[in-house]
């Protein structure tokens, strides 16, 4: 979920195995977004059945009407300048069609051309940019280098509206076998809540979950959202085996400010590195609900959050920022996954962005996933991965995830995701369930890791001795719940508050977390 206002940056790291060129609309793939009063669906094509195409539609309330795409991997005009799409009309005009090339290493071109007659029939049409024009200063030059965005207008600067087809965008480029997209399989589960609990009506699990509700701004909450976040029932609530966040339209006042909305905010009392996380959800409907799924760093400054006064020492976004799934800053049905970090263009508007569309977000479950390895972050929906994190250049401003994240389950209102339906009453994301995996050893599985404990049974002590330095130090009943935590001068552990029981100790060295039991009789 983005934390701070809109921006629009340059290109720089990422990859998808989805938007890429060619861009040929089959399986709801490739959505463009659309402004100024045009509008961008998917239909079948008209003069083929089975094939599915773009409809992109302008009613004529503003000059420059248009639609953008962002591609994960950019054109590249050093490899070849051209591109092609196939255009369909269902009127006898011609149509002047503008293909612009954004978010580039240089200055943003454009190139036009006109379509004279397609009504009811396919024109294919080239834009050369080797022989292209600088946007702003109108000047010719030869198109270089790559392009994360392409933009089209269709009748750009008149006040035409029309729907129009464009199928097969491609510039007919080489284009390189994509990195795996899952590098690391993660199979041992390690944390979840299935929400089970019976009845109705039942409060979040406190040993796992925090509501967040302390405002992080001195009125509210970043990007304009215009919600208060609560811990009351009303607005988050376990039932029938879902979670129950639950956005509502009520006069509520708290911190000294009344607003018109409220929801709730969880964050996890569980944080890991590396691992990955399957959210099986369904999500709230009303134009400018903003529900996420989503991670921080568990090091984040913010007051209010549940890590914070312990661990709070790195401002967003050098803490790194982790989307899942977001829905509502797109059409409706298209969720998108987003990362965060601190390098140019990598925070706001990020170009680390990748949206992906479904049938039926509201009525229909689906599998929001992300699997986070040393080396990349691949985001999946139903276990089919869709985008790729793997930046070419790694320190801190672009890999600030070689640390623990926290997960974060919310339902914003308004802000960038718009203005609320004047109609909505209330709305919830429903979540089944909430898995976090990773590849757990124990202390027989690897000999290069050996971890001793002793006394066990213990009294009062316990020390720990490790063939490798120790990262992190988890202790947890057996309930699941975190009893301690330590990640400095790990040895010696005083045990002597400790109920008498079993108890799981998980300690994190390198990307292995190795477990075992410890007993407690005092």
């Amino acid at each position: 979920m983005k934390i701070y206002s809109l921006f629009f940056f340059i290109m720089g790291f990422c990859w998808s195995n989805s938007q890429q060129l060619p861009l040929d609309f089959e399986n709801n793939s490739f959505p463009f977004s659309s402004f100024s009063g045009s509008g961008f669906s998917f239909r079948g094509d008209p003069s083929q059945a089975g094939n599915q195409v773009g409809e992109f539609f302008n009613n004529g309330a503003a000059a420059y009407q248009g639609f953008f795409i962002d591609l994960g991997t950019p054109v590249d005009l050093d490899n070849d300048s051209n591109l092609s799409l196939r255009f369909y009309a269902f009127d006898p005009n011609s149509h002047n069609i503008i293909v612009k090339l954004e978010n580039g290493i240089n200055t943003d071109i454009e190139v036009s051309t006109t379509v004279v007659n397609s009504q009811n029939s396919w024109t294919t049409l080239n834009f050369d940019f080797s022989n292209a024009t600088e946007t702003v200063t109108g000047n010719t030059v030869t198109g270089t280098g790559t392009y994360s965005r392409i933009t089209l207008f269709i009748d750009g600067g008149s006040l035409t509206p029309g729907t129009y087809l464009i199928d097969d965008i491609d510039n007919n480029a080489v284009v390189s076998p994509p990195p795996n997209p899952i590098d690391v399989v993660y199979t041992d589960l390690v944390w979840s809540d299935e929400f089970n609990t019976p009845g109705f009506n039942n409060p979040v699990d406190p040993t796992k979950w925090f509501h967040q509700t302390q405002m992080i701004t001195p009125t509210g909450w970043a990007n304009g959202e215009i919600q208060h976040y609560t811990n009351r029932l009303d607005n988050s609530y376990v039932e029938n085996g879902m979670l129950h966040i639950v956005a509502k339209r009520e006069n509520f006042t708290d911190q000294g400010e009344t607003k018109q909305y409220t929801s709730a905010r969880l964050n996890s009392k569980f944080a890991f590195t590396h691992g990955r996380v399957d959210v099986r959800a369904k999500l709230p409907i009303g134009d400018g609900t903003w529900p996420a799924i989503w991670m921080l760093g568990k090091n984040i400054n913010e007051d209010g959050g549940y890590w914070d006064s312990q661990f709070g020492t790195t401002n967003w976004p050098l803490c790194g920022e982790i989307d899942i799934m977001e829905h509502g800053l797109g059409p409706v049905n298209q969720v998108s996954a987003a990362l965060h970090t601190n390098c140019s263009g990598c925070f706001g508007a990020t170009m680390n962005y990748q949206p992906f569309m479904l049938s039926d977000v509201a009525n229909t479950f689906h599998i929001y996933s992300v699997n986070w390895s040393p080396q990349q972050i691949t985001f999946l929906i139903d276990d089919v991965p869709f985008y790729t994190y793997n930046p070419t250049i790694r320190n801190v401003d672009t890999w600030p995830f070689d640390a623990d994240q926290y997960l974060l389950l919310n339902v914003a209102m308004g802000g960038i995701a718009g203005t609320v339906d004047p109609n909505f009453v209330q709305s919830d994301m429903q979540i089944d369930y909430v898995r976090i995996y990773q590849n757990v050893l124990s202390l027989d599985d690897e000999s290069n890791y050996t971890l001793k404990l002793y006394p066990n049974p213990a009294k009062e002590r316990i020390t720990i001795t490790s063939s490798k330095a120790i990262d992190e130090l988890y202790i947890f009943d057996m309930m699941g719940k975190q009893v301690y935590f330590n990640q400095n001068n790990i040895g010696t552990i005083d045990v002597s508050q400790f109920s008498n029981g079993t108890y799981l100790l998980k300690a994190r060295i390198d990307d292995i977390v190795i477990t075992d039991k410890i007993i407690i009789h005092h």
